[in-house]
């Protein structure tokens, strides 16, 4: 059953900071938060918000995401943070799929819905009774919070986290002991995506640990955080932990306060790991996915420094299988696809449970995932069964790319592959046949308002037909081996 620790946190440590927020330079003690949130639990329930209802909001990192949150747990309604760099046609879409109750944000939309708008900034000023509002505990099974990722036939899916999975995310998290009850840790991930709810806030929060706040990444400002704030714990993707890397002022940064860096959500190479090991911090790498949530694997410190490239072993709440294409369990060192399973596995698809069952095997979610494991029990990723990329930390599904590519006049057919790249650790290379040549940057232009930015192929090349298969498939592999020759990375 769901937790109301931020009213628990507000009873035993009120004047704590719980939020520092840089983005309007204040800080929100425990009691402060848990006033902000009845505030909102006040309006939402003067609007109808009832169990059940979706409430969305569209806006980069706000507090609001928070407070919104566990205001609609204290309503047994959804929250669903949309992703504000998606494109206006791809959040109609979403919101038109969602139905929310509420939709929330910042400044006028820039997409046409037949829901009705909130500026976000007007609403807590109104005054509140919260003792009126009827008491909601949220069971195992509801839903509180939906998250859109997106899928490789073009369709994103509302994944919906129930109060099992977010209490189990948290309660394993803080019982292998990576999190301590004055830590402080940061938010500069975006909260569209689950690490930003559950690397480390809810879990931290729930403890009566201090967040760090900010609007976006900024590799000064984690820098700055780290020696003025007592910052000690934080995780992040591999393209933001190269960026901190890589300021003027890495080298001169005291990281002696860190007790372990967490990275997740693509893969890391091992010089940047020996980079922060120099400097005597310990550094894991984390698996998880959106459906399974982020934390389902660990990497103790001891063990980080001597397989800097595995990601440790199954948490208690994870049960794991590596199985063959024909489903069949592989071998100590073999390669399959990772299924897991445990209370931490997602509710399902929002008005899609049909897609959530294919993705299931005699009760384990398929993660499309390609691991091995040891002879001591370590696990390491060796790839992506799906084709699927990851772009700085973003998830691009090449079918999705395609779809948009040939809805171009001039493009009959189009293949999107992955190459390396040393600032975004992948990108797209596209491959298209056109009636006439189409450059990159128009092509781009032409893209804006279809997707978001990060999903745009940063290399194009039109030939005269797509190789084929024997069997008539799209050879993709020889199409990604001609790519990597084209950009030097074969």
């Amino acid at each position: 059953m769901w937790r109301d620790f931020i009213k628990e946190k507000a009873e035993s440590i009120p004047d704590h900071a719980a939020i520092i927020d840089r983005i309007h330079h204040r800080s929100w003690s425990y009691a402060a938060l848990e006033r902000e949130i009845e505030a909102w639990t006040c309006w939402l329930y003067r609007q109808g918000v009832i169990k059940g209802d979706r409430v969305a909001y569209l806006a980069p990192n706000r507090l609001e995401h928070l407070t919104l949150f566990f205001a609609c747990a204290k309503l047994g309604a959804i929250l669903v943070s949309l992703n504000h760099r998606l494109s206006p046609r791809e959040l109609a879409a979403i919101i038109s799929h969602v139905e929310p109750r509420v939709l929330l944000g910042e400044g006028p939309p820039t997409f046409d819905s037949s829901f009705t708008w909130h500026d976000v900034l007007t609403l807590t000023r109104d005054n509140h009774d919260f003792a009126t509002i009827p008491r909601y505990e949220a069971a195992d099974e509801d839903p509180l919070l939906m998250l859109y990722t997106s899928g490789s036939t073009g369709d994103p899916k509302g994944v919906l986290f129930h109060a099992r999975m977010l209490m189990a995310n948290m309660e394993h998290t803080i019982g292998t002991g990576v999190l301590e009850p004055r830590d402080i840790s940061i938010i500069n991930t975006p909260f569209f995506h689950t690490g930003a709810y559950n690397v480390f806030t809810l879990p931290l929060l729930s403890i009566g640990g201090t967040m760090i706040l900010f609007e976006r990444f900024d590799p000064a400002g984690v820098l700055d955080a780290i020696r003025d704030d007592g910052v000690n714990v934080f995780w992040a993707v591999p393209t933001m932990f190269q960026a901190i890397h890589d300021h003027p002022r890495f080298a001169e940064t005291d990281f002696s306060r860190i007790r372990v860096l967490l990275s997740g959500g693509a893969p890391l190479n091992l010089p940047l790991i020996r980079a922060y090991h120099e400097k005597g911090v310990p550094f894991k790498q984390g698996f998880g996915l959106t459906e399974v949530g982020p934390n389902c694997f660990l990497h103790q410190t001891e063990d980080s420094w001597e397989r800097p490239d595995s990601i440790g072993k199954p948490m208690p709440h994870s049960q794991t299988r590596i199985v063959n294409d024909q489903g069949k369990e592989v071998g100590i060192n073999e390669v399959g696809e990772l299924l897991l399973g445990g209370p931490h596995v997602c509710k399902g698809y929002w008005r899609d449970e049909k897609r959530f069952r294919e993705s299931l095997r005699d009760g384990f979610f398929a993660t499309g995932d390609l691991v091995r494991r040891d002879t001591e029990g370590f696990f390491y990723v060796v790839g992506r069964k799906k084709e699927m990329y990851i772009s700085g930390g973003e998830n691009v599904f090449p079918g999705e790319v395609e779809k948009q590519l040939v809805a171009h006049p001039d493009i009959r057919q189009a293949v999107v592959v992955s190459v390396p790249d040393d600032k975004w650790t992948e990108v797209g290379f596209a491959w298209i046949v056109a009636d006439r040549e189409v450059d990159l940057e128009s092509l781009r232009t032409w893209l804006n308002p279809r997707l978001g930015r990060y999903k745009h192929p940063q290399h194009l090349e039109r030939i005269p037909e797509l190789p084929l298969l024997a069997n008539g498939k799209i050879d993709r592999l020889a199409l990604a081996d001609r790519a990597r020759e084209k950009v030097g990375k074969g």
